[in-house]
């Protein structure tokens, strides 16, 4: 409902278990790597646990996405059935024909047998996944165990992950148990997630939602942990009702009132008992502040009355917030001077240290005609990667690029697809009121403010003022591998193949932070690369992939998000 008036490409606080909305938090990064080092390893248990609404379900889709290719996945949601029912399901997510025995367990032990057997035989493991598996009864879990006895001389068959919340970790430690918790293998603990982590997690799925531009205000950030007290689940509820109270008022930011009425919307209203309680509390001191109030009064002598009129300094105003309304944000706070450089080809290019707090975005006069700006800011963009252009040149400016080893890559998308190459753009423009459209070349981009080359001239312009003025068309340049050809392909030897392995492992042994890899093959490294990365982890290393690699190879690059850090420092206020 809400969409179109926040400029989103989809809802940003679905509680739907979207791995491409997963936040990478420190915590989810090591809890992916423990789940992926019990699926390499050779059988067993791995234990996931966590509150209510952390992520665990959602982490679970995401090593759904990296492992599927080369496994055989059974993932069973409602666990709460008996022995013969756990069975025949686990045979259905197998994909097993059932045994003519019927719901008998020998026979459905034999046909999950057979399967593993020959899934183990053309070289593929076989996981099942099972979900809220604090339900699972103990004849159940017992029936697990016995499950992970079947095996070869070299590994286990079958490899189980169990998720749960944290009762189940107290399931397992029950003495009929120990003989199962002495096959877990790998467990994590899923924590929730704190007032810094909150904030970043709401700027991430905003920004796969197709925005940067700060919805939710600092304030009302820390506000949101505190009602949520960092359960993932909870900030989309409370968000999502937020966003639409912000929509039915005609605001493009949530307020603090927007927020608490949302609240109490998703949490409902406090208990009575507590608010009784309170409220006698209330009483209680009141009470005790009169009645020392009234002793003063008639204890004390009445010197008050001789005592001069005091004028008292009024306390200062409080500060505006430093996040404005969108609209507020949208108006210029002052023109700008114009330019007094008439020849385009040479227009000065002043310091970033000496830029205006805002300026106005638009195509000024003095810069020379439209027809100019795209060549214009072509040579603004090729000028950041230290390559010279003449806008006069005959030749057309990506011929000119493949020149100097360079290739353009014109796209179209939102401020988020541009955050996710984290390279200088350049953008289309639509002209305001009607004008002709124009170029401008996107440098830097932070929590409110982004810096634009107009004809040479560098502009610091409110977020707002670009999300509205933008057309949605880029265009950026990137250096692709030596024989590049679109994809490279992991399956072949060759020049770019070469130089795709020989960057990762150089990464890899750079110890890069990311998750481990599944498999030694060039695909499966590309996809722990991607998965690092927070891009779509299809193993494909397409122009996205070799982008970010040959930003992790040279530190150089221009990038447009504060010293290189996405996570940190884009859009942080």
């Amino acid at each position: 409902m809400y969409q179109d008036h926040f400029r989103l490409t989809t809802s940003p606080f679905s509680i739907a278990p979207d791995p491409r909305f997963l936040y990478m938090s420190a915590r989810h990064r090591e809890a992916l790597a423990h789940l992926v080092f019990g699926v390499r390893g050779e059988g067993g248990f791995v234990l996931l646990t966590g509150e209510i609404g952390t992520g665990k379900t959602t982490l679970c889709r995401c090593l759904l996405d990296q492992i599927q290719d080369r496994c055989d996945v059974a993932f069973i949601l409602n666990p709460k059935m008996d022995v013969r029912e756990l069975l025949a399901t686990i045979c259905e997510e197998f994909h097993v024909p059932m045994p003519a025995g019927g719901l008998r367990v020998k026979p459905l032990v034999d046909a999950i047998s057979g399967h593993l057997l020959k899934a183990n035989a053309a070289g593929r493991r076989a996981v099942l996944i099972i979900d809220e598996a604090q339900n699972l009864e103990s004849a159940v879990l017992e029936q697990l165990r016995l499950l992970t006895n079947l095996e070869t001389n070299m590994r286990k068959l079958l490899q189980i992950i169990l998720i749960g919340q944290p009762e189940l970790q107290e399931m397992l430690a029950r003495p009929e148990l120990r003989q199962m918790a002495q096959r877990i293998v790998a467990r994590y603990h899923l924590t929730r997630l704190s007032r810094e982590e909150v904030a970043a997690y709401v700027r991430h799925r905003l920004r796969v939602a197709g925005t940067v531009v700060p919805l939710f205000p600092d304030n009302q950030i820390k506000r949101l942990h505190g009602l949520t007290q960092g359960i993932p689940r909870l900030i989309n509820l409370i968000c999502d009702r937020a966003l639409l109270g912000a929509y039915v008022q005609g605001k493009h930011r949530v307020t603090g009132d927007t927020l608490r009425q949302a609240a109490r919307e998703v949490l409902g209203p406090p208990a009575d008992s507590g608010s009784w309680r309170r409220v006698g509390w209330r009483l209680s001191l009141v009470g005790a502040i009169g009645a020392l109030a009234a002793g003063a009064y008639f204890a004390l002598p009445r010197w008050f009355d001789a005592w001069p009129d005091l004028k008292l300094p009024l306390p200062s105003a409080v500060a505006a917030s430093t996040v404005p309304d969108a609209r507020q944000s949208a108006r210029p706070a002052a023109p700008v001077e114009a330019v007094q450089a008439a020849n385009v080809e040479n227009a000065p290019r002043p310091a970033a240290g000496n830029l205006p707090a805002t300026d106005k975005l638009g195509w000024p006069e003095s810069a020379g005609p439209l027809a100019l700006s795209e060549k214009t800011a072509f040579r603004d963009l090729f000028g950041l990667y230290g390559i010279t252009f003449d806008v006069n040149a005959k030749v057309s400016p990506c011929a000119a690029a493949a020149a100097s080893h360079m290739r353009c890559l014109p796209n179209s998308g939102g401020l988020s697809d541009l955050l996710r190459f984290d390279q200088p753009a350049m953008l289309l423009m639509d002209g305001e009121r009607g004008k002709p459209r124009y170029h401008v070349v996107l440098t830097a981009l932070d929590h409110s403010t982004a810096t634009v080359l107009v004809a040479g001239r560098p502009l610091r312009v409110p977020v707002a003022d670009i999300a509205l003025a933008w057309s949605g068309n880029y265009v950026l340049l990137w250096r692709p591998p030596p024989g590049y050809k679109n994809p490279v392909s992991t399956g072949k030897n060759g020049p770019a193949a070469s130089w795709l392995r020989k960057s990762l492992a150089s990464i890899a042994h750079g110890n890069s932070g990311g998750p481990v890899g599944i498999g030694d093959s060039l695909d499966g490294q590309v996809k722990s690369f991607q998965l690092g990365e927070g891009i779509d982890a299809d193993g494909i290393p397409g122009a996205l992939t070799l982008i970010r690699l040959n930003m992790r190879m040279d530190k150089t690059m221009p990038r447009i998000s504060l010293n290189g850090n996405r996570e940190q420092d884009v859009l942080h206020p």
